[in-house]
């Protein structure tokens, strides 16, 4: 896999990693806060993505993490784990 951290347009998200049990993909649940079209109260969702990297032992359940949009990798993957805070 090479280095695509410059694609341009593609969507940088901020979460945490739930899951590292597979090979090469961490689970991170990302959350976000939406305002209701109603009532106008925030509420807070999240959403998990699954994100290709190399060494998935390497990330512990809740580092946070910033992940990268990219091209398809499998069926439910198509982000990748840019940094780590």
């Amino acid at each position: 896999m090479t280095n695509e951290t410059t694609i341009k347009n593609s969507k940088l998200l901020t979460g945490t990693v739930v899951s590292n049990k597979m090979t090469k993909t961490v689970v991170v649940e990302v959350a976000s806060f939406k305002k209701h079209p109603k009532y106008g109260k925030f509420i807070r969702r999240t959403k998990n993505y699954k994100a290709h990297v190399e060494d998935s032992a390497a990330y512990k359940v809740g580092d946070k993490v910033t992940i990268q949009e990219t091209r398809p990798i499998s069926k439910d993957k198509h982000f990748l784990v840019v940094t780590t805070k």
